[in-house]
C-alpha cells in the first residue's frame, strides 16, 4: 500500500507540459516532408559550393596563395547555404509544433480582485 508521500511524489513527476483537454491537432501537410528532405538538400549544397575550393586545393595546395577572392566568394556562399538550411529546419520544426495538440505547464491562478483599488472615472 502506497502512502500519501508516495502520491505526492508521482503527481510531482508528471512531466513539464500536459496536453490541454480538447485541444486540437491540426493534419501535417509539407512540413514533415520538407524536414525528410532537409539532410539530402544540405549535402548536396555542401558538396556543390565546397566542390571549387576542394578543387583549388587538390591542384593548388594552397588555397590561401592563389585564387583567394574564389575561395572568399564559395566560403560564404557556403555559409549562407548553412545558415538558410538551419533557418528552414529551425522554421518547420516551428510550424510542426504549433500545428500539434495544446500543453499547458503550470495553471496560473488569478488574485482574488480587489474593487477598491480600482480608479473610478470622473463623472462628466
Amino acid at each position: 500500500m502506497r502512502s500519501k508521500c508516495d502520491k505526492s511524489a508521482v503527481e510531482l513527476s508528471m512531466g513539464i507540459l500536459n496536453k490541454l483537454p480538447n485541444s486540437v491537432r491540426y493534419p501535417s501537410h509539407k512540413e514533415w516532408q520538407l524536414l525528410k528532405k532537409l539532410p539530402k538538400w544540405w549535402l548536396l549544397g555542401t558538396l556543390l559550393f565546397a566542390a571549387p575550393i576542394m578543387y583549388t586545393w587538390w591542384q593548388q595546395g594552397d588555397l590561401l596563395a592563389q585564387n583567394l577572392e574564389r575561395t572568399s566568394l564559395f566560403l560564404g556562399l557556403l555559409f549562407t547555404f548553412w545558415f538558410f538550411i538551419g533557418a528552414l529546419m529551425i522554421g518547420l520544426l516551428v510550424i510542426i509544433i504549433m500545428k500539434g495538440p495544446g500543453y499547458v505547464a503550470d495553471p496560473y491562478y488569478l488574485p482574488k480582485e480587489d474593487k477598491s483599488l480600482e480608479i473610478n472615472p470622473p463623472d462628466h
